[in-house]
């Protein structure tokens, strides 16, 4: 039966407040219409679940999945999530390239992925359902908006007959429900405009998941008066919206079952559901506070970077000082500045503002100041995927100066793991005096996890010395400052403060004496500042933790080795390949320069070392180059992570070879 049939057959109206017609709509149960009259029954318990929500990116999806998200964290499941969108504002409504996607899996155990596959996949037009398809489990469930199953919607997402009805369908169960015109129903006590009632769609779809999968409605309701308060009627049309799609499930004859996915044990605390860049930025004020200096971010907005800057200009309060700058090459050059003046300078970015800042980089490694350059890495080249997830930027990382101009990596592992990483990044740049450089990615950057808050008191202090005294005499015994005498355990010269009574210098780009920091053209003098430079950044190694592997560190027979945010994905892979037998063990990095110092150790023991990254084996050329072992890559440069499903192919087949 056509789409457009139905709806020419279908009784309008609401029945009742909290309650909507629900004759319209109907279920395929593999292809097979079902009319269900059971009776109801206590929700089934399933350990896991995987929802995709997709639509068109003015239908909100991301705010539906963050919405179930935040509810699944308030209930106590441990979850983590996958957002995609389009890089356009806004690409043509009802179109592939504008489809908008948003993937959360929940569970009742600890989990490290979003999943490899999506169980439910709810689908608010056909380009959604045409486009997201691919991605759903054999046999899983589909819930589409069966009022944008038009000719022309049909048309836009490239379909010559409607898969509804095709029979295309018939090995998955789907809920065909008419979201748009029960929303349009349900919103109209408000006087909402029917237009403006069609942007309340996604909350009913919400309602409806809801409904289904037994998520509390009190988060949901409080988020929305919170953010729609200030207009009562935009406030109004989406609370009924959201109470229409969750009646909708209740009293619709079509679902047999509600599913309950339980809490996941956690240890004691509070805890919250966080992404990586907001956890980022937390941390990079915690590390403000153990320092007790003032942190400057001077950056200039790109995608997927910007959240950062969002969120640290709303704590002023801890010190806190932000710059949106004019360009990329004025954001880094502003945090040099602070940093030059006493404080914590940042700068973030992603790939191509890394190219820009370049020069400016190699600048702060001569002056030899505290700076934290933020790349969150996004697919590249040029523009390339700017929503997109990728991890190539490690050599850029490393070697994307002119000179001799080496700099401190780190990488987190997961949302959470940035906090950490942020303050560990602070840490190196003030003890050494040194540009470090912090690469995260979209995935983690937009990738939500719960998150235990740490205690602050368990948290080190990290010791700044400024200079305040000459630290020098010269050849008349006169005292004087130099600064550029180093400690002679880090290397770090002395950092002092413009304005301190008798510590004028000069700094600069030129070539500087060691020592007194003069100008210096002397070829002597220029190759041991420069292997001084190499020489503190190697000597950070000594303040690494040894690494050590987990799983079968005796007696693997292959090393994963990864870094980044592929943790989780190489995680579960391991996981599933030791249960099923095989001996392997598993070691993430977080400094990516220096090592840690017992890595090629490490390394050695193990017959086989694979090395899964989103690049074409960035990671895999520098521990070959430095430890000359065969260290054999798994790449994906697709512009979204891997699934533990390919790393557990790519486990076993390393293991065979």
């Amino acid at each position: 039966m056509p789409s457009g049939d139905r709806h020419a057959a279908r009784p309008v109206g609401r029945v009742a407040e909290g309650t909507v017609d629900t004759t319209s709509a109907r279920r395929h149960d593999k292809g097979e219409r079902v009319t269900d009259t059971a009776a109801r029954h206590q929700p089934t318990t399933i350990d896991r679940l995987v929802i995709r929500f997709a639509g068109d990116s003015g239908d909100g999806m991301q705010l539906t999945g963050d919405r179930f998200t935040s509810a699944s964290a308030l209930f106590g499941n441990d979850l983590a999530t996958l957002p995609e969108f389009p890089a356009e504002i806004r690409a043509p409504a009802g179109t592939l390239a504008g489809v908008s996607a948003f993937q959360v899996h929940i569970s009742d155990h600890d989990i490290t992925t979003p999943g490899d596959a999506p169980n439910v996949l709810v689908a608010m037009n056909p380009a959604a359902l045409r486009a997201e398809l691919h991605r759903l489990d054999e046999g899983g469930t589909i819930i589409v908006n069966v009022d944008t199953f038009d000719e022309r919607n049909l048309a836009k997402a490239g379909y010559a007959d409607n898969p509804l009805t095709d029979g295309s369908l018939k090995g998955y169960t789907v809920y065909e429900v008419p979201m748009t015109s029960l929303t349009k129903d349900a919103v109209a006590p408000a006087g909402v405009k029917p237009r403006d009632a069609d942007r309340s769609k996604n909350f009913f779809a919400l309602g409806l998941v809801s409904w289904m999968y037994t998520r509390p409605i009190e988060p949901t309701l409080e988020w929305i008066a919170e953010k729609f308060g200030r207009n009562a009627m935009v406030h109004e049309a989406n609370v009924l919206a959201f109470k229409a799609g969750h009646a909708f499930g209740e009293t619709a004859e079509l679902f047999d079952h509600r599913y309950e996915v339980r809490p996941a044990p956690q240890e004691p605390g509070t805890y919250t559901n966080i992404n990586g860049n907001t956890a980022l930025a937390w941390g990079l004020i915690a590390a403000g506070q153990l320092a007790r200096l003032p942190l400057f971010l001077g950056s200039y907005p790109i995608t997927p970077a910007s959240d950062i800057l969002h969120e640290l200009s709303k704590h002023k309060n801890f010190g806190v000082r932000t710059l949106q700058a004019e360009d990329e090459i004025a954001g880094v050059g502003s945090a040099i500045g602070a940093a030059f003046g006493g404080h914590i300078g940042v700068t973030t970015t992603s790939g191509p503002g890394i190219a820009l800042k370049s020069e400016a980089m190699g600048l702060a490694i001569s002056l030899e100041l505290p700076l934290v350059v933020v790349d969150i890495q996004r697919g590249g080249p040029s523009t390339g995927l700017p929503t997109k997830t990728e991890a190539a930027d490690l050599l850029l990382a490393m070697y994307g100066r002119h000179g001799e101009a080496p700099m401190p990596i780190l990488a987190p592992a997961t949302p959470s793991d940035c906090f950490a990483v942020a303050i560990e990044a602070v840490r190196i740049a003030l003890t050494y005096r040194t540009p470090v450089m912090l690469l995260s990615d979209g995935y983690l950057a937009n990738g939500t996890e719960p998150w235990r808050l740490p205690d602050v008191t368990t948290l080190d202090p990290i010791e700044v010395d400024f200079t305040t005294e000459p630290n020098h005499v010269d050849d008349d015994g006169q005292p004087e400052y130099w600064p550029y005498l180093r400690d002679p355990e880090t290397l770090a010269r002395s950092w002092a403060v413009p304005g301190t009574p008798g510590l004028m210098h000069r700094i600069g780009g030129i070539e500087k004496a060691d020592g007194t920091g003069n100008i210096s053209y002397d070829p002597a003098n220029h190759g041991r500042m420069v292997a001084l430079r190499a020489a503190k950044v190697a000597g950070i190694a000594a303040s690494i933790p040894p690494v050590e592997a987990v799983g079968d560190v005796d007696d693997a027979e292959l090393l994963v080795l990864g870094w980044g945010s592929t943790w989780g994905a190489i995680t579960t892979a391991v996981e599933r390949a030791r249960a099923e037998g095989h001996k392997v063990a598993q070691l993430h990095l977080r400094h990516l320069n220096p090592f840690p110092s017992n890595l090629g150790e490490v390394l050695a023991r193990y017959p086989r070392v694979l090395v899964p990254e989103m690049n074409l084996g960035q990671l895999s050329r520098l521990v070959r180059a430095e430890f000359l072992v065969d260290a054999r890559s798994v790449n994906k440069v697709e512009g979204t992570p891997f699934t533990a499903a390919e790393l557990h192919s790519a486990i076993l087949g390393a293991i065979r070879d």
